[in-house]
């Protein structure tokens, strides 16, 4: 039976190696078969025996990155070489000097990038996932191939993410969404980004993936038709112009649907952009390749009429991960807009595949300096963030993920170059893309020639000229101006510097102070004093002194001699109350009873016995039919999350080995509380109606009811107590037959 077992490994992995060469050898890259299959069988002997959790032999992870490196991002030998070695430096007793020798200093490098940040992004303290997260951007800007593979591998995982407990699933799909599909979208792997995100939300929230991939099968043969009408007379056009081109049709991802649908908090009925129009051509000549472009536009917008605030140019200019096209939206004869991409061959193939894999790596061919340039000031963007990095693990990966995701516009300078930023920049922002000192010493700017503050958000095509004063200095407040990550960033650094000094001057102070008092400063007396300022750390204290929010007086040497005071001794109990994130009124009721003892390999069961054990997160108010799961803290208390809640994101990302499976089973014996947002035209006798559906038909208690009304329309928030969702989706469902009502959504 084993030996039965054995012959069939081998011959699953001799066929995944075998179609890895075939794709390999289809491929326009140079043929260095040999050097791949040295690496192969290197690394099946390296890993012989080991099975991954599915059963398979592990060796086929390995082979299925290297698939997806060469077939779907487009890399060469090198790359396909070393994701077959990723996991060998790691997991074997072989080094990395041991893969150089074999394999050459550029495959050994690789491995060593790949090593340095292996096990996920994120380890379990907070300055390690830090430093991890700053390792890989370091070696991304290195060799970009790391984070490629990097990219490749955790999209086999998420694959094959079918085998892990519940738990690891909401851990692994949370770091995928916030670091991994923002990354692949920057560096122009289109097609990587959707499944990365499509895949993470099948297993966050599988219910709602299944049923919105139903919804979508449905539509698929009235978007077919409604495809063919609204192309049929475009390609008549274009054929009579003998062009060689392609049209396809571009479905909204499942996951893409889902987001929209909670952004503007709207039914999958209202969404009307879920068919999108891509026009693919063959240019007549390398050189025609823009005006081809415009000439395809110039017949598309003689059929139907365009939009005209949805023009959107990225040929000239291209998107900063090299994406060019045109985007037009259209009036079909259906009366629905209909969004029109157009782009050349080579433009489909950056944008679907990443400019960073096809060109600055395409071994033995040419590269695009343009593209080459754009990579490496983004990746010298990265660099600077890196060079001062925030002390806390999540706000230096919320810097970094500021401007991952984020549109971009071009802004002009009073020379006319031309400089892409993020879309939503302010004036300041723009400043210290200049450089630092002209951020740092801003007063204001001119914007096409009008003095505007240092708040004002660019627009596309804006000229803009910034204004200094050499008496300026960084403000506090201006890191709620500013929306990029290098201007967040360098103002912080400016902060901590100046509050560094201000602490080293409020201690001097406070030494001064105790030896004039004859007190020997000690750890216990600075943290009374602490208390007494109600400040958590001796380095908030420090500051406090030194810019002279504190002052320290005769009441600080009575508190600091008398420590047996009644008083003191309470507000330390208030203060330890307070540093465990509790407020003295609200402390009994909000902490639950010590959880039991758990086993993390099962879901938690929420039911009408358990439930009195955990606390539910007040950011977002789970109740039951959400998708939950569970988060214990270093005191073993347990917090149930919406699994979309941005709190659990965060803890997801950077604190996954504590995240819980969790499930309902509630019975609708409890009841939950539950607000809804609800919208309409306003007319006598609504309110009635909407009340008398709540409390009557559905017997629906009502603690609390705002409406109001402004030039006939009425806004208005209902909070319900429910037993769960589908309660609320039921409530939703008949206030929306009242004529007059035209939204209703839940809100909390």
């Amino acid at each position: 039976m084993e030996e039965q077992r054995e012959l069939q490994d081998k011959k699953m992995v001799d066929e995944a190696f075998q179609h890895l060469i075939d794709t390999y050898l289809k491929s326009r890259h140079r043929k260095k078969v040999d050097f791949i299959t040295k690496a192969f069988h290197f690394a099946r002997q390296a890993h012989r025996g080991v099975r991954r959790l599915s059963g398979e032999p592990y060796i086929m992870h390995p082979i299925a990155v290297a698939q997806i490196a060469c077939e779907e991002i487009g890399l060469g030998s090198t790359s396909i070489c070393a994701a077959l070695l990723h996991d060998v430096v790691e997991d074997t007793d072989y080094t990395v000097e041991d893969i150089q020798n074999i394999f050459g200093p550029k495959v050994a490098q690789i491995v060593d990038g790949l090593t340095k940040i292996s096990g996920g992004i994120f380890g379990d303290k907070a300055s390690a996932q830090a430093e991890s997260f700053k390792k890989l951007l370091l070696t991304m800007s290195d060799d970009i191939r790391v984070i490629l593979i990097k990219i490749s591998d955790r999209l086999h995982n998420m694959r094959t993410l079918g085998s892990q407990l519940p738990n690891k699933q909401y851990k692994i799909a949370g770091e995928t969404l916030y670091i991994y599909a923002p990354l692949a979208h920057r560096l122009g792997l289109n097609k990587v980004k959707e499944e990365l995100e499509d895949l993470s939300f099948r297993y966050e929230h599988p219910e709602e993936y299944h049923a919105i991939c139903e919804r979508l099968d449905a539509m698929r043969g009235h978007l077919d038709n409604a495809f063919q009408d609204f192309t049929a007379p475009i390609r008549e056009r274009l054929d009579e112009l003998g062009l060689h081109y392609d049209i396809k049709a571009r479905i909204k991802t499942p996951f893409s649907v889902w987001s929209k649908m909670q952004t503007k908090r709207v039914t999958f009925d209202e969404i009307y952009d879920i068919l999108a129009v891509r026009i693919i051509f063959d240019p007549a000549e390398v050189d025609t390749e823009i005006s081809d472009c415009f000439q395809v536009y110039a017949v598309v917008s003689s059929i139907y009429k365009p939009h005209p605030e949805r023009f959107r140019d990225w040929l000239s200019h291209p998107k900063a991960n090299g994406y060019q096209a045109l985007h037009t939206t259209l009036m079909s004869r259906m009366g629905r807009w209909v969004e029109v991409q157009i782009r050349s061959r080579r433009m489909d193939e950056i944008a679907e595949q990443g400019f960073a894999a096809h060109w600055k790596y395409k071994e033995g061919g040419k590269t695009a300096q343009d593209s080459e340039a754009e990579l490496d000031h983004w990746l010298g963007a990265i660099k600077e963030i890196l060079d001062d990095p925030q002390p806390n693990a999540m706000d230096f990966l919320d810097t970094i993920k500021l401007n991952l995701y984020a549109s971009e516009i071009f802004v002009v300078t009073p020379k006319g170059e031309f400089r892409t930023m993020p879309a939503g920049c302010t004036a300041l922002d723009f400043a210290f893309s200049i450089h630092t000192f002209v951020g740092t010493h801003c007063i204001g700017a001119k914007v096409n020639h009008k003095l505007v503050p240092l708040s004002h958000v660019l627009q596309s095509g804006d000229q803009v000229e910034i204004l200094t004063s050499h008496t300026q200095k960084v403000q506090r407040e201006w890191i709620d101006i500013v929306t990029t990550a290098k201007a967040k960033g360098k103002i912080q650094a400016i902060l901590r510097r100046a509050d560094r000094e201000k602490a080293k001057q409020g201690e001097e102070q406070l030494m001064q102070f105790l030896a004039q008092a004859e007190i020997a400063p000690s750890s216990v007396i600075l943290d009374r004093l602490c208390e007494l300022h109600d400040v958590v750390t001796r380095e908030q204290l420090f500051a406090g002194i030194g810019n002279g929010q504190i002052v320290v007086g005769k009441a600080d040497i009575d508190a600091i001699q008398d420590a047996d005071n009644a008083s003191i001794r309470g507000w330390r109990r208030y203060l330890r109350m307070f540093r465990l994130g509790k407020n003295t009124a609200e402390a009994a009721p909000a902490t639950p009873a010590k959880a039991p003892k758990i086993d993390r390999k099962k879901p938690l069961i929420l039911n009408e016995e358990t439930i009195l054990h955990y606390v539910m997160c007040p950011d977002c108010t789970p109740i039951p039919g959400d998708d939950v799961l569970g988060y214990f803290d270093a005191e073993g208390r347990i917090t149930i999350h919406k699994r979309q809640c941005p709190v659990a994101d965060r803890l997801k990302t950077a604190d996954g080995n504590h995240i819980l499976a969790a499930n309902w089973d509630t019975h609708k014996t409890m009841v939950f509380s539950a607000t809804i947002r609800i919208a309409g035209i306003d007319h006598v006798g609504v309110l009635h109606q909407i009340t008398g559906i709540l409390s009557q038909q559905l017997n629906v208690n009502i603690p609390c009811l705002t409406i109001e009304t402004h030039d006939g329309v009425f806004n208005g928030e209902i909070q319900l107590s429910v037993h769960d969702v589908h309660d609320v989706q039921k409530i939703c469902r008949d206030l929306k037959t009242i004529p007059e009502v035209h939204e209703v959504t839940r809100i909390s």
